[in-house]
């Protein structure tokens, strides 16, 4: 494992569309998450994009998994997970709007949220992000569900600084994610160090799912 090594293949994706995009046309973005795992030896990276997506008719979260230690599959997009388990009950109409008054259920829990009916969908999920982040992402089998068990977590991200554009801009040229590299072949967290503010709040991306 280099430096260069884990940007060549986070440049690769990126080339292919298979690398975290907030600017995502199909996408309303909710939350997000990066997880770095490694040993010295092998690495991962998942990356967990939140989002409402119309034309998927739930809450998602979009799982992208990179590393040189994946279990299955190819680096980029792993599981796509639904969320919401009454869609039909919140958006009876298919309107991508709260119908008002029923719950939001996720993973069987009844979530409770102060939105009026006729709510877009996707402020009505923005608003119970931040306390149902346990629900929302993922839990430890999901984003273990491509990686070996024993691989150790080295950092944690709620937030960081994204390319504005992965065309503009490849992950090997960004700051987030050359230091990302940086952590991973030294195995020191420590190393991530950002200078740049974090812009992943789905405020910061008001274009997103308007495709």
């Amino acid at each position: 494992m280099t430096t260069s090594s884990v940007l060549g293949q986070f440049d690769l994706c990126a080339d292919r569309a298979a690398f975290p995009d907030l600017d995502n046309g199909y996408y309303h973005p909710v939350d997000a998450r990066i997880h770095v795992l490694g040993d010295g030896t092998r690495w991962a990276m998942i990356a967990e994009l939140l989002g409402y997506n119309p034309r998927g008719g739930n809450l998602i979260d979009v799982m992208h998994r990179f590393g040189n230690c994946l279990t299955r599959g190819e680096p980029g997009f792993g599981a796509f997970l639904d969320r919401v388990d009454n869609m039909a009950e919140i958006d009876p109409g298919g309107t991508e709007v709260y119908s008002g008054g029923a719950p939001v259920v996720v993973r069987g829990t009844a979530l409770t949220v102060g939105a009026d009916a006729g709510t877009p969908l996707q402020d009505v999920f923005r608003l119970l992000a931040p306390e149902n982040k346990r629900l929302l992402l993922a839990d430890e089998t999901e984003l273990r569900a491509d990686l070996p068990a024993d691989l150790p977590v080295l950092l944690r991200l709620d937030e960081w600084n994204q390319p504005e554009d992965l065309w503009d801009t490849l992950p090997g040229a960004h700051e987030t994610f050359r230091m990302i590299a940086e952590v991973l072949n030294s195995s020191d967290p420590g190393r991530y160090r950002p200078t740049l503010p974090p812009n992943t709040h789905w405020s910061h991306w008001p274009d997103a799912g308007t495709l």
